[in-house]
């Protein structure tokens, strides 16, 4: 073979590599590395701060476990946190401040039920898809007028019902209520009015306290005055602590029964003598140490009960609300495809989404933004300074 054909060879054997190459390099997918912005709005300070810490702590450890599992490629989930300091002035600046921020792709609000409800209507302005962890049904009621607005936590007439069949299942003909002074208080004590009306039991009298209150022992006393057979607690975790001890000083002999949002830690400390053999409406999750896991949801409820206990000492039974609504917004990010930013794609997967998360069966409907369904809520007591499953 010539030398200049054998030069020829070689240069065009080289021309074809450098091509098939380069034709590699341009024809080939880089895979997105665009981090999910998820923000969160939350009372990290002031009246509702032991919640709003335990919602970011639950956060924090979600956001590292999905991003740990590389569930999401290359792409990262990026948490920005706020602290709205119980006020909803304040949270509603927040959300003004996310909504603008063209890299966040969704918002995640705490447990306070003025918040999410005043952060409404910049919400649907702004288009952003936000799923807030308050209670109050006024928080994604009514739907048309809450597109971008979910909502993640027990609903007021499913625990009513679940209290109340409790009650009666315990011979309970008469009983006293107190309740915070908010929408979700007052949505519960209808609720459990109409409840309590269906099964023969009478409500002998119904006190509220506010959030901010330190001292509820008059209204306890009123409330106990009467003796009725039981007495239903439905405020947050720190009001519901200081009526429990509050009781220990009266002479009431009857029960005490908690709603879900008087859940909190779950191990009682200082109120384990106040509480012991409360009755609580909530979760399976608080006490999933003591189910069996038959399934890979109550697999992964007893995983992430360890995963919070060994990191942060102890549990809370809010933190599965707040992991939850990662997972929701990061599954929707992953079936919508595409920019993570597209928030209106965002919106409408949400609005369809179903998953057996840590708190329970979630199901989003476009006739109902608010995922929990009854199924979740369970009975629980106090033994020996933490809730056990009941039965």
């Amino acid at each position: 073979m010539s030398p200049i054909r054998s030069a020829t060879i070689v240069a065009l054997a080289s021309a074809v590599l450098a091509a098939t190459l380069t034709g590699c390099s341009f024809g080939a997918e880089q895979e997105d590395s665009t981090p999910i912005v998820v923000a969160a709005d939350l009372e990290l300070s002031g009246a509702s701060a032991p919640i709003g810490k335990a919602y970011q702590r639950a956060l924090e450890l979600k956001v590292e476990q999905l991003n740990s599992s590389g569930a999401m490629g290359a792409r990262k989930i990026e948490l920005r946190v706020k602290d709205n300091r119980s006020d909803a002035s304040e949270s509603l600046r927040n959300i003004g401040d996310f909504s603008d921020d063209s890299q966040v792709s969704a918002i995640i609000m705490g447990g306070c039920n003025e918040c999410a409800v005043g952060a409404v209507r910049t919400i649907n302005e702004k288009k952003v898809p936000t799923i807030a962890l308050a209670a109050s049904g006024a928080v994604s009621n009514p739907v048309a007028e809450r597109r971008y607005v979910f909502k993640l936590a027990p609903n007021a007439a499913d625990s009513a019902a679940v209290l109340t069949t409790e009650l009666r299942r315990q011979g309970v003909r008469r009983a006293a209520v107190l309740h915070s002074d908010d929408d979700y208080g007052r949505e519960g004590l209808s609720a459990l009015r109409g409840e309590f009306n269906k099964v023969g039991i009478r409500l002998s009298r119904n006190e509220s306290v506010r959030a901010t209150d330190t001292d509820v022992s008059q209204q306890v006393s009123r409330l106990t005055a009467g003796n009725p057979q039981a007495l239903v607690i439905w405020t947050p975790p720190e009001q519901a602590s200081l009526a429990a001890t509050s009781v220990r000083e009266t002479e009431f002999t009857g029960s005490l029964f908690l709603d879900a949002a008087s859940a909190g830690d779950l191990f009682l400390g200082g109120a384990a003598r106040s509480t012991e053999k409360a009755t609580l409406i909530f979760t399976q999750t608080m006490v999933i140490d003591d189910v069996i896991a038959t399934n890979p949801a109550k697999a992964a409820r007893r995983q992430w009960f360890q995963a919070y206990t060994a990191r942060f000492g102890g549990y809370n039974g809010f933190s599965s609300f707040a992991a939850d609504a990662v997972q929701l917004i990061v599954d929707a990010v992953r079936r919508a495809g595409g920019d993570a930013v597209d928030r209106d794609s965002l919106r409408d997967v949400l609005e369809t989404s179903q998953m057996d998360g840590l708190s329970g069966p979630i199901r989003m409907t476009p006739d109902n933004h608010s995922g929990l369904m009854p199924q979740a809520l369970t009975t629980l007591v106090a033994r020996g300074g933490r809730w056990r499953l009941a039965g």
